[in-house]
């Protein structure tokens, strides 16, 4: 199975929880009966607003238990228990947009933020940037997830100034949490029934740990001496630690309700946070339509209000078109490695050193004393051949590996270190060594329980000495951190990869941020992350886009207490444009296999913590963008109508409008589909000066794919006043035929400012799925 964001054993079977859920409600839409969401559009409508309540109070007069939640801050519409053919009456009213099945999301799941700092082409003498920060304008981070730990160190507010006055929302109370739990940190905590969950968790209380480690990751306080068992250890800090942070609390072990997301949106609007940090999404075959998916719902009215949507990618590569999370409305972020390496050697007889990856707490000897064995040559009486190499359950002899260290490869890819490990374990062996060059990079907690992972050409050399000797003899060392670990970043390899689904037109991931074996907060008595002996840690190492989304989240706070009266659009644009596309070994970002990264796998690049905060440049989307793309995408202004907060009076959708068009809205990224190598095609982009220097000159550059030219008109843009928009155009014709998607970028720079466009050239129709 591909895509788990955690590497423990609990985590694993909650994924398989949360695809089990899924997998179930689609057989409920089936099916027919169960919980629909009715979507109405826009709140601001009274009409819309008017219809939902009649429908609400004519229908649940007398069964007040089927009503789930009521949606009127942010947008129209209702979650309630129906019957299929209700469903089917109910869509055919007059301003319902959309009635669909509550579908069940997944979960996208320190010293990255001093990578980051290393990493970015714009020196700043402290950081991260939070210090710099004066706190006339403290941004709230609303964040839906598993909940929050209150009692963390990572939440005290300390030196914190009084809760903003334009906050509205609440600290609601249960068994567990109460409104002291709250303070000048976490200024919000939320959480939603539901009814198929027990009542245990209704509660904002994080039970899983994945809520806590990404509002710690955005927003934490500075905590010295913070460790994994002594494993990752320093000064755990949060990106924007000046940010205040609302918890929706949207998951539980049985997964992420669609209803609950969009209750959690429609309170966010109303509570006032400046940024919705999201990780979490749908599997990538799930391919759910705009008008079907609650994220992509609840964000187009989170961005009509001001507020930037960052979601996590997904966990579903390295396979392509596998990218969730891809409106155009919301920042979709891929995970990439950092400078930080958690080594397990292997020593052979004659102290030969294989390296290896993994974190693991054992007291075996540091000699190698311990046989030998490869899974295959200890496989049981009735496994099969296979299944003992990649040591799955009950292949092995008990016999055969007792106090041996065993050899176990992925056969096919579909097995995992932890799962070898159990079994081999269970055998009575001494150690596990795993060989899989997907996950060599990504550092797993494998308990007290030596393990380690090495790629096939380490392997190799253990085979030929395992071919070469008698008597094979072994050990794995404790794992050792290792700082300043080249080549970083790199994309990790369960990084969601474009294109994405939706449109060609459109380029995701967005952007790629620190999403591999981050260090951050967890829940206080978690016992399947505990060491034998000893309390539970206060911290974990975990690895997914969803570590990733928080990174982004916490600098987008960050911009937007610099820059107040910034869009989100202008935010998005900030980050993307001022990303970097090298590493620490000064070449191009690469993937897991050491290949050159593109655009489908890191987006505009890794994110700059400190030169988004001065882009120079900006391209704002407008909300006729949105209503644009919407057109082109295939709604009528009817339903586009019912969707929109401020839906102009002269508005009607381009006569033309068609997929391809797609490109033409003001993204700061450029895509380009349906291109067949014939003739020319045009795009337009407008940037908007926040140099804050008045008078500026920008001159383009452009990274021309092969096969193609670009032309940008004019190539020179002269700014006179901060605030003034100015428009170019970009003209690309093919010189050969369009074999495979090619990529370049167009820069527009000064002495001191360089603003970055990738660009995306697609043969293929606009729309994928």
């Amino acid at each position: 199975m591909k895509g788990i964001t955690f590497f423990t054993p609990f985590l694993s079977f909650l994924y398989l929880l949360c695809i089990l859920f899924m997998t179930e409600t689609e057989a409920g839409s089936r099916n027919g009966d169960g919980v629909y969401i009715v979507y109405m559009g826009s709140a601001s409508s009274a009409a819309n607003a008017n219809r939902a309540q009649i429908l609400i109070n004519t229908m649940f007069k007398r069964r007040a238990n089927d009503l789930l939640h009521t949606y009127k801050h942010g947008f129209s519409g209702f979650a309630a228990r129906l019957t299929a053919e209700e469903a089917k009456v109910i869509a055919k009213k007059p301003g319902v947009v959309s009635v669909f099945p509550d579908p069940h999301f997944q979960l996208h799941t320190t010293h990255s933020w001093d990578f980051l700092k290393y990493q970015t082409s714009v020196k700043v003498d402290s950081g991260p940037p939070s210090s710099a920060s004066d706190g006339s304008y403290d941004s709230i981070v609303g964040i839906l997830d598993t909940g929050i730990w209150p009692e963390s160190e990572s939440f005290n507010d300390k030196d914190m100034g009084p809760i903003p006055s334009r906050w509205k929302g609440t600290c609601m109370e249960a068994k567990d949490f109460k409104s002291s739990n709250c303070n000048r940190k976490i200024i919000g905590a939320r959480y939603y029934k539901n009814p198929d969950d027990d009542s245990e968790y209704y509660t904002t209380r994080d039970v899983i740990g994945h809520g806590s480690h990404v509002s710690s990751t955005i927003a934490g306080s500075a905590v010295e001496n913070a460790s994994y068992y002594g494993v990752a250890s320093g000064t755990a800090k949060g990106g924007s630690q000046n940010a205040r942070i609302a918890m929706y609390k949207v998951c539980n072990p049985g997964g992420c309700t669609g209803s609950s997301i969009l209750a959690a949106f429609d309170d966010a609007i109303a509570d006032g946070v400046d940024v919705l940090s999201l990780s979490l999404g749908a599997p990538a075959y799930a391919r759910i339509d705009l008008n079907t998916d609650p994220i992509a719902i609840g964000a187009f009215h989170a961005v009509e209000q001001g507020i930037l949507v960052i979601c996590s990618a997904g966990n579903d590569g390295p396979d392509g078109g596998t990218v969730t999370n891809t409106a155009p409305w919301i920042m979709t972020v891929a995970a990439n490695t950092i400078d930080r390496d958690f080594e397990s050697d292997v020593v052979l007889g004659g102290n030969k050193v294989i390296k290896g990856e993994g974190i693991h707490f054992s007291n075996v000897s540091k000699s190698p004393v311990y046989p030998l064995i490869h899974g295959k040559s200890a496989k049981s009486a009735d496994a099969s051949e296979g299944s003992a190499r990649a040591c799955d359950s009950d292949s092995l002899d008990q016999e055969k590996v007792k106090g041996k260290i065993v050899l176990c490869e992925n056969v096919g890819g579909s097995y995992y270190a932890s799962s070898a490990r159990d079994e081999v374990k269970s055998k009575g062996g001494t150690g596990c060594v795993f060989v899989d060059d997907r996950t060599r990079a990504v550092a797993s907690a494998y308990g007290s329980f030596p393990t380690t992972v090495i790629d096939s050409k380490e392997a190799a050399e253990i085979f030929s000495y395992l071919n070469s000797t008698k008597d094979p003899v072994a050990t794995i060392l404790p794992t050792a951190t290792v700082e300043k670990f080249t080549p970083a970043p790199a994309v990790a390899y369960f990084s969601s990869r474009g294109p994405s689904s939706l449109t060609r037109s459109i380029l995701k991931p967005d952007i790629t941020a620190p999403g591999v074996s981050i260090l951050a907060a967890w829940t206080g008595n978690d016992s399947s992350i505990s060491l034998e002996g000893k309390p539970a840690s206060q911290y974990n190492v975990i690895s997914g886009t969803s570590m990733a989304a928080p990174h982004v989240s916490a600098v987008a706070s960050l911009i937007k207490s610099q820059h107040p009266t910034w869009g989100p659009s202008a935010i998005r644009s900030a980050i993307m444009t001022t990303a970097t596309q090298t590493n620490n070994d000064k070449g191009l970002i690469t993937t897991e296999t050491g290949a050159t990264a593109t655009p489908y796998d890191s987006g505009a690049g890794e994110l700059s913590s400190t030169a988004s905060m001065q882009p120079g440049l900006v391209y704002e989307t407008t909300e006729t963008d949105y209503l644009n793309f919407l057109c082109y995408y295939g709604y009528n202004v009817t339903t586009i109508k019912a969707m929109s907060k401020a839906f102009p009076e002269n508005f009607t959708c381009p006569a033309d409008s068609n997929l391809d068009l797609i490109s033409t809205i003001n993204y700061p990224s450029i895509g380009i589909s349906g291109f067949k190598g014939n003739g020319s095609k045009t795009v337009t982009r407008t940037v908007t000066n926040v140099g804050e220097d008045g008078e500026a000159v920008y001159t383009v550059s452009v990274e021309t794919p092969p096969g193609f030219n670009i032309q940008v008109t004019p190539e020179k843009l002269q700014f006179t006043k901060d605030g003034e928009k100015l428009t170019y155009q970009v003209i690309v014709s093919a010189t050969a035929s369009l074999k495979q998607d090619v990529f370049g970028a167009l820069t527009w720079s000064n002495a001191k400012y360089k603003v970055r466009s990738p660009i995306v050239i697609s043969s293929e129709s606009s729309r994928t799925n």
